[in-house]
């Protein structure tokens, strides 16, 4: 395992969890001392992602997590959250059974997921994803997401008062 502070392959391992889809290990770097996360898990069957234009390529973990992680910059969301949001997309794509996904059904679990996690970061997605043709489309879709923010407040209060 290469240190991604300087590069050294020598390193040990502190500490062995298991994590969804595989083993998280904390590692300590021999060389400068140093520590950092590394995540094992078992290489999944090649599954491809069909692109918008018909194209096809293999699907790829890491394009996800930097568009979320752009997503989130600057706000107050940690890295295990982003890696957690990734992995359970990941698996789900890969519990499905299908060798073929397409990008449309990956941009809608992303969106899905960062809305739960904040709804910053949600707006900032979708207003890549959905390529909005104008303001006014923006607009809607932050009132749509206000007026579910809502719904779900008036439903936890009735399951509140039920109890």
């Amino acid at each position: 395992m290469r240190c991604p502070f300087c590069s050294s392959t020598s390193s040990r391992v502190i500490d062995t969890r298991d994590a969804e889809g595989g083993i998280r290990r904390r590692r300590e770097c021999e060389a400068c001392g140093r520590r950092f996360t590394t995540y094992e898990r078992v290489a999944p069957l090649r599954l491809v992602v069909i692109k918008r234009d018909g194209r096809r390529e293999p699907f790829d973990r890491d394009k996800i997590a930097r568009g979320v992680q752009i997503a989130c910059a600057k706000r107050p969301v940690d890295t295990e959250a982003i890696e957690e949001l990734v992995s359970g997309i990941e698996s789900e794509l890969y519990h499905r059974g299908s060798r073929e996904v397409t990008s449309r059904e990956i941009g809608e679990m992303v969106m899905q997921n960062l809305r739960r996690l904040d709804e910053v970061a949600y707006i900032r997605f979708a207003t890549i994803y959905r390529r909005f043709a104008d303001v006014e489309d923006l607009a809607d879709e932050i009132e749509s997401l206000l007026e579910r923010r809502q719904r779900e407040e008036a439903l936890k209060a009735q399951l509140r008062l039920d109890l």
